[in-house]
Parts: structure tokens; C-alpha cells; sequence
């Protein structure tokens, strides 16, 4: 069997309906995986592009939404991509925006990947993918909230790879750089702002939302069984420049 092959494998992954998580769904089941696509919102056209799967609705505005999940089920594989982001200047940030996010990006990811674990490290095998960013690395600018619960993920994968790895689970990041999808969508219809992106870019492109998905696909299959605390940048070299 190939080394980059998931047959056999039942994958979760969260924020499946849209962008990156849509991309990373769509590339694990054509690696032969079993996908659960997972979203507050419907999954329906991820659905049609794998041609097979499940969806399954997690909000995780409760970041204890999938504490029940893989006792119920075998997953071999979870990718954590849902999250979401606020904007505004540091010095007017509301406590809200602030909580939400940490929730979603940081908390949730967090409970979610004990939850994961608490059924696969008795079978001893098992991947996690967490969908980190850039601004694991940078600062950026008025999106604190975002920038720190970034910065945590890149070192929960650590952290949790120290403890998991000698067990048999691989933990793993991936830190997109800037990716074609909805959510970049004012940026790069604004030309300035468009041409300067690109000029930092070594590569000379926008990421495409498959880049992820491809990199997600190789972390989380056997190719990968020795990479444990990685933070794999996907950003067409953004950070070596």
C-alpha cells in the first residue's frame, strides 16, 4: 500500500463546509479515507465533491461540542480547522470578541483533541492535524484574540505531541499562508493591498485551498509516522523572506 494512502482511515474534520477545511475533507477522501465533515453549518456541497462521506453538526461555540463524538465512533484521524476571527484595534478589543474566539480556535481545539485522544491512545494508533496560521509566528495587527489563540495552538501541538508520540499518536500543524477563499476574498480585491501580498510571497502566487489539503492528506498518513510537533508552514515561503 502506499505510504500516502488512507484506505481504511476514518477521518474528522471540522470547518468541512467551506475553504481550507472543505479542501483538506475533499483531499483526505481521495486519499481513500473515510470523511466525517463537520460544521455548524450544513455540509451538503463537500458532500457532493467528495462523492461519499457523512456530515455531522458541531458548533463550537461550546468548545466541549465533540466530547461525546469518538465514543460513539472510531476515528482514526482528526483535523481541527474550525475557527473563526474578530477585528479591531487593540485598545478597543471587547471582552466578547475576545472569549469567542479563544473558545473556538483555542479551547475547543483543545478539548476536542482530548476527546480524540481518550479513544485512540488505547488502540495506540492514531493522527491529529491542527490548523495553525501564520500569526502562530507574527503579530499581525487588530486581530489579538486570533493572534493568541494561534500562538496557543502551535504550542499545544507541542505540547500534546510530547505526550502522545511514544503512545502512537502523531500531532501535527499546519500554518497556512495567504490561501485563496472566501474569507480573503477583500484582500485580494483590492489591488494595492493584493500586489503587496504577492511581492512578499517568494513563490509569486496566492496558495490555493488544495496546497492544504494535499500537505493535510501527507500528515496525516503513514508518510508522516515519524513527524510528531511539527508546525509545517504552507505559505510559499511568506516566512523566509
Amino acid at each position: 500500500m502506499s505510504p500516502f494512502s488512507l484506505e481504511s482511515q476514518v477521518a474528522l474534520v471540522t470547518g468541512a463546509n467551506t475553504g481550507i477545511g472543505q479542501a483538506i475533507a475533499v483531499a483526505l477522501a481521495q486519499a481513500g479515507a473515510e470523511v466525517i465533515a463537520a460544521a455548524r453549518r450544513d455540509c451538503d456541497e463537500t458532500l457532493d465533491l467528495m462523492g461519499s462521506g457523512r456530515a455531522l453538526q458541531l458548533d463550537f461555540a461550546d468548545p466541549m461540542a465533540a466530547r461525546d463524538v469518538f465514543a460513539e465512533e472510531r476515528v482514526d484521524i482528526l483535523v481541527n480547522n474550525a475557527g473563526i476571527i474578530r477585528r479591531a484595534d487593540a485598545v478597543e478589543f471587547s471582552e466578547t470578541d475576545w472569549d469567542e474566539v479563544i473558545d473556538v480556535n483555542l479551547k475547543a481545539v483543545f478539548f476536542t483533541c482530548q476527546a480524540f485522544a481518550r479513544s485512540a491512545l488505547p488502540r495506540g494508533r492514531g493522527k491529529i492535524v491542527n490548523i495553525a496560521s501564520l500569526l502562530s509566528f507574527q503579530g499581525g495587527i487588530r486581530v489579538p484574540s486570533y493572534t493568541a489563540s494561534k500562538h496557543g495552538v502551535a504550542g499545544l501541538t507541542k505540547l500534546l505531541a510530547n505526550e502522545w508520540a511514544a503512545r502512537g499518536l502523531n500531532v501535527n500543524a499546519i500554518a497556512p499562508g495567504y490561501i485563496e477563499t472566501n474569507n480573503t476574498e477583500a484582500l485580494r480585491a483590492d489591488a494595492a493591498r493584493n500586489q503587496a501580498i504577492l511581492d512578499r510571497i517568494p513563490a509569486g502566487r496566492w496558495g490555493r485551498a488544495e496546497d492544504i489539503g494535499q500537505t493535510a492528506v501527507f500528515l496525516a498518513a503513514p508518510a508522516s509516522d515519524y513527524i510528531n510537533g511539527a508546525v509545517l508552514n504552507v505559505d510559499g515561503g511568506w516566512l523566509a523572506r
